[in-house]
């Protein structure tokens, strides 16, 4: 039923690489035909390869060459006048965004993908797009949202039998369910992912298939074994490929297990192992998600309680900054569990606000997507954005939902 999984996002002279590549290989290849394609002039060629070392540098969690990366691979496609290439490039930038936190420009970024390819006629790109929003507003805690964006993903995958878009939307949906309480629907979708992810060789897809059934055996049955033997077989896969995000994503998750069964102090050093790997990659949420588990294998340690409530209303103050609403609500469970209060009383839901860094990539990336056509207006409103980059960021206004019309694209989120 379904095919191999492949990697769209290779392109050009590297659709030869396939989804299990390693990143440094992905990045060793890309680079190097980055560079003939510059010296040679060849504006679509050095998006394409650029697109390559993008991808390639943020799932080895740098930060900084993943942005400078996709914003060179827009301008050459800019230049080239390829729409398409432009689209898969924002798409790029709004992933690098979402894992970074930022996620009103994640979705500013994935909203522009989407619109760009669809002008191009890159269906490919378009459903990468819209998947990277259901992502973004799942992580975020808001099911309501995407939850039927995930389902008409799903359902198109199927459709088509496209073995990685399918294991995504299966995972997405998965954790949701786990979130709000249905570890049995959740437990079951997860085992599907994972037996689709093994079929077609997608080792990052199966491992965080294996991921989430790991937390499910631990939280639902109390199989700390078993759930540790999973995530070790994740892990394989994950130094297979050099996927620094998955790997400090599975520290963590063998963290959680280890704190269930009691055992703080092995817990105790994989989260802390863990928050090491979200700082070195500047990813907030999982550098969160580390600290709470930290301050709770801290405080069954003995810690002073009132530096346990301090850190968890620093914590919440923290999630509640850069929008985490599922995150937000462990803090309030961790603080009923170990019976402390917050220090200062909490305040009420604020949107969350970009950074000055994050409001001037947004104005840039704006900017850059209306120098796309040369009429009048777009030069305005680029003018306008390049304006507004000097200025102080202010709370954002209300943003519409992503869209839920899907007609016909190959969808999928590479993690």
């Amino acid at each position: 039923m379904y095919g191999k999984a492949f990697a769209p996002e290779y392109q050009g002279a590297l659709t030869t690489l396939s989804v299990n590549s390693s990143l440094d290989d992905v990045l060793a290849v890309g680079t190097e035909r980055l560079r003939a394609a510059e010296q040679a002039g060849e504006h679509v060629e050095a998006a394409r390869s650029g697109l390559a070392v993008a991808e390639a540098h943020r799932r080895l969690g740098q930060v900084r060459e993943a942005d400078r990366a996709w914003k060179a691979s827009y301008r050459a496609a800019r230049d080239a006048g390829d729409v398409a290439a432009m689209a898969w490039a924002l798409w790029s930038g709004g992933t690098l965004a979402r894992q970074r936190g930022a996620f009103r420009l994640a979705r500013r970024l994935l909203g522009l993908a989407a619109e760009l390819g669809e002008q191009g006629g890159d269906i490919v790109v378009r459903g990468y797009s819209l998947a990277g929003l259901a992502e973004t507003g799942r992580i975020q805690g808001d099911y309501e949202a995407v939850g039927r964006l995930h389902e008409q993903l799903l359902a198109e995958a199927r459709r088509r039998g496209e073995a990685r878009h399918t294991v995504w939307a299966l995972e997405g949906i998965a954790q949701m369910h786990r979130n709000s309480g249905a570890h049995d629907t959740a437990y079951a979708l997860f085992e599907e992912a994972a037996r689709i992810a093994e079929g077609a060789e997608d080792r990052r897809g199966h491992a965080w298939a294996l991921r989430g059934l790991a937390d499910i055996v631990s939280a639902r049955d109390g199989d700390t074994e078993r759930a540790l033997g999973l995530l070790t077989e994740a892990e394989e896969s994950c130094r297979a490929m050099n996927l620094s995000g998955a790997l400090a994503y599975n520290h963590k998750m063998r963290g959680n297990v280890l704190y269930r069964a009691g055992r703080y102090p092995e817990a105790r050093q994989l989260y802390t192992q863990a928050l090491g790997e979200f700082r070195a990659m500047g990813e907030p949420r999982g550098e969160a998600l580390s600290r709470l588990g930290l301050t709770k294998s801290l405080a069954r340690l003995g810690r002073d309680r009132a530096e346990t409530a301090a850190e968890l209303t620093e914590l919440a103050r923290e999630l509640e900054r850069i929008g985490l609403r599922h995150a937000r609500e462990m803090v309030a469970r961790a603080q009923n569990e170990l019976g402390v209060e917050p220090t200062a009383p909490a305040t009420a839901t604020q949107t969350p606000t970009s950074t000055p860094a994050e409001a001037e990539a947004e104005a840039e990336a704006s900017a850059q997507a209306q120098a796309s056509t040369s009429t009048p207006a777009s030069a305005s409103a680029s003018a306008e954005a390049q304006a507004q980059a000097q200025a102080p960021a202010q709370t954002p206004a209300p943003e519409p939902e992503p869209t839920t019309t899907v007609s016909g694209e190959r969808a999928a989120v590479a993690r």
